[in-house]
């Protein structure tokens, strides 16, 4: 089946699940060009727009528990396996991962949901790529929300100036090695040490649903190929920051530290809100579900899409 670029495939009933309070929850897609995006979907059509970029190693399944409290709060929300991690959206050239095409998809994706400024959340890759979205694209926004992930220039300025950044980040460097190096560790002895990334804060079906994804042909290769696409910095785009933001960033984070978090709002030129998490690891979005809510839920409250 084929869909027009930048429009939302029709839901199918029986794609569909409702969660217990009624909430519906629906598969879907989303075509970007020659490719095809598997996506969720939740929420009333005449909704305020909300899409949703997931990081790695999950998809758009880590979103499920968000997107339905924002359906039940009146919102149509949109949450998109990216570039890499949907079997129909996987080129073969490293290439084809920089951020540029990663923002040009989420451009789609927007543009999907309908007309008028969106409110953008990600969660670490996505939330770079929502931090160069918003760089590139402020007028497509109404607010920002990030989850984990600091903004790029506090995460270089950290790299350069705290050993304790650098090294929670050098599994980036592993990652980006010869292709089928990382694949291999990551999938040995029943995806010991890919299980081992997402720890003890997700139950055990979301991550053996994550494995056996990851497990297919080409599906790991494509999702380390967005860090082999960074330059040699290990950074990514992004700048002045003119929308609305909310960041939410765990204090027992293990890839992303507290000089980073703490300063990403030296890059904000407008409402800014930093909430610390105590307690909370990497995997915000599923993980602290609970708590990710209820800030998420005031931020686009007070920053409605006009």
């Amino acid at each position: 089946m084929k869909y027009e670029t930048g429009t939302e495939a029709p839901n199918s009933a029986s794609a569909a699940r409702t969660t217990d309070d009624g909430a519906v929850v629906a598969r879907t897609a989303v075509a970007a060009g020659r490719h095809v995006h598997t996506a969720l979907a939740a929420g009333p059509h005449g909704g305020e727009k909300v899409l949703l970029l997931h990081g790695f190693p999950q998809f758009a399944d880590s979103w499920t528990d968000q997107l339905t409290r924002l359906a039940r709060a009146g919102y149509r929300a949109l949450a998109v396996d990216q570039r890499g991690y949907a079997r129909g959206a996987r080129p073969d050239r490293v290439a084809d991962y920089g951020v540029d095409r990663l923002v040009g998809d989420a451009l789609v994706f927007a543009q999907a949901l309908g007309s008028g400024p969106i409110h953008l959340v990600g969660h670490d890759w996505g939330g770079l790529v929502a931090w160069a979205f918003a760089t590139e694209h402020p007028e497509r926004l109404a607010s920002l929300t990030i989850l984990s992930t600091p903004h790029p220039q506090a995460i270089a300025a950290a790299l350069r100036s705290d050993p304790d950044q650098a090294r929670r980040s050098a599994y980036v460097r592993r990652f980006r090695g010869p292709e089928g190096v990382a694949e291999a560790d990551l999938l040995a002895d029943g995806a010991a040490a890919l299980r081992r990334v997402y720890g003890t804060a997700l139950p055990p079906d979301p991550v053996d649903s994550y494995v056996a994804r990851f497990a297919e042909p080409g599906a790991l290769t494509a999702a380390l190929n967005w860090y082999r696409a960074l330059p040699e910095a290990l950074t990514v785009p992004g700048g002045r920051i003119r929308v609305p933001t909310l960041y939410l960033w765990g204090d027992q984070d293990g890839a992303l530290g507290r000089t980073a978090a703490e300063g990403t709002g030296a890059w904000i030129d407008a409402h800014y809100r930093f909430e610390v998490l105590e307690g909370a690891g990497h995997w915000l979005p599923d993980g602290h579900a609970d708590r990710v809510g209820p800030h998420l839920l005031t931020h686009l409250a007070d920053h409605a899409a006009v």
